[in-house]
Parts: structure tokens; sequence; C-alpha cells
């Protein structure tokens, strides 16, 4: 890792922290350095990538110091903490959260869709929920054709975008429902092993949940 960028991936002992270390490692991204940050709880501990063990460090000030990129998948609370610090050290910020999808001085950006976006950026960039990037990948091109004046959405979300802590969960409890146990909550507020329910909020006046209005508030800022 000789040339290249500074990069550091905040969230990295997470779900989406460990695939984009996978991804960053198949894509042969070129680093000069790699720094994994996550809580204190997981520091210390060591993730590999191209055959090195890398240490993982709590993320403070100090490890923000020196970097030109910083991924951040930590979750919406994190981001709001320290994106705004890794940036007054000198890094772009790329995150993954909720926390900045919403703010104008922010572009929210989808490749395949706005990548001239990016270019405003004043230290953050924000990336899309999973819903809202690939259904604005598939209709954007449509959309240049003929505007889009309704769309009809059925999205059904796997415990992955909650965390490795959820998919832990969901399989604990689909060993306990096979074994005719009660299965046990502690991520969600219900069993999701074998069920469905509404994601994360009540609903509206309208009758959406907060993952459904995301689609419509996210892709209002991308179109």
């Amino acid at each position: 890792m000789s040339q290249g960028y500074r990069v550091a991936v905040l969230g990295a002992t997470g779900a989406v922290g460990t695939e984009l270390l996978e991804l960053l490692e198949e894509r042969n991204f070129p680093l000069a350095a790699l720094k994994l940050l996550a809580s204190e709880r997981s520091a210390g501990k060591k993730l590999s990538f191209k055959g090195e063990n890398l240490l993982v460090e709590a993320v403070s000030e100090t490890a923000l110091e020196n970097l030109d990129l910083v991924l951040a998948s930590a979750g919406g609370a994190i981001s709001q903490i320290w994106a705004s610090k890794a940036v007054e050290k000198g890094a772009v910020v790329i995150d993954n959260s909720s926390a900045f999808r919403m703010n104008p001085e922010v572009p929210l950006i989808v490749p395949e869709v706005n990548p001239e976006a990016a270019i405003n950026h004043k230290g953050i960039i924000a990336n899309p929920n999973c819903t809202t990037i690939l259904m604005s990948v598939g209709i954007y091109p449509l959309h240049k054709v003929k505007p889009i004046k309704r769309i009809v959405v059925a999205t059904y979300q796997s415990a992955s975008g909650a965390g490795a802590r959820a998919m832990s969960e969901v399989k604990n409890q689909s060993l306990d429902i096979l074994a005719g146990k009660e299965p046990v909550t502690e991520v969600f507020p219900y069993p999701l092993a074998f069920n469905l329910f509404p994601h994360n909020s009540p609903l509206n006046s309208a009758g959406y949940c907060e993952e459904e209005m995301k689609m419509v508030n996210e892709n209002a800022q991308n179109f």
C-alpha cells in the first residue's frame, strides 16, 4: 500500500464495514494507507485485508488525522459526531448513514444518476438509502426518455440492513422457532424470523413508514 489515498473505514467491524473492506480489496482501490475505525468496544480486534491483519482503532480526533477519505458506515448518530471532525482534519467523508441525506448543503449521490453533483461537496458526500439507490438506477434511464410521474414500489428489506447483531438475532430466532421455543428479541421490536413488519417506525398520517418516505424524499433530492 505504497501509493494512492489514505483511507479510513469508520464502522469497520460492522456488516457494511466488512463489505467495504472486501470491495476495496476486490477492486484493488489505490491505497497509500488503510485505517480501520470503530467503537471502543471493537478496538483491538484485527481484520484481514490483502493478507495482512489490520488492527481496529477506536475512533477519535487523533485517529482522523492525515486522511484523504473516510468511508463512514457506523450509523447516523456516529456520523453526526465524527464526520465534521474528519472534514476539519482535511478528509472527504462519504457517509452511508441517514445523517446527511436531506441536508441541502450535502450532495446526495447515486453515481449512475447524478455523479456531477459530487463536485459541489463541502467535505461530506451522502449515500442514499439502499432502496433509493436500486430504484433510481433502474428508473433514471426511463425518466430521461420520458419524465416519470408516479411509481408504485414494494420493498422487503433484510435483517442485514440493521447490522451484524440483527443478522445474528434472526438466525437465533429461526433456530428457536424451529425448535419450538419462544424467540428472543433485542435488536428488533418484534421477532423477524419467518415474519414481516413495517420498517423501524409507526405509519404516518398517509399510511407510510419512515423507510417508504425515505424513497419519496431522497429521490426528490436526486431528480
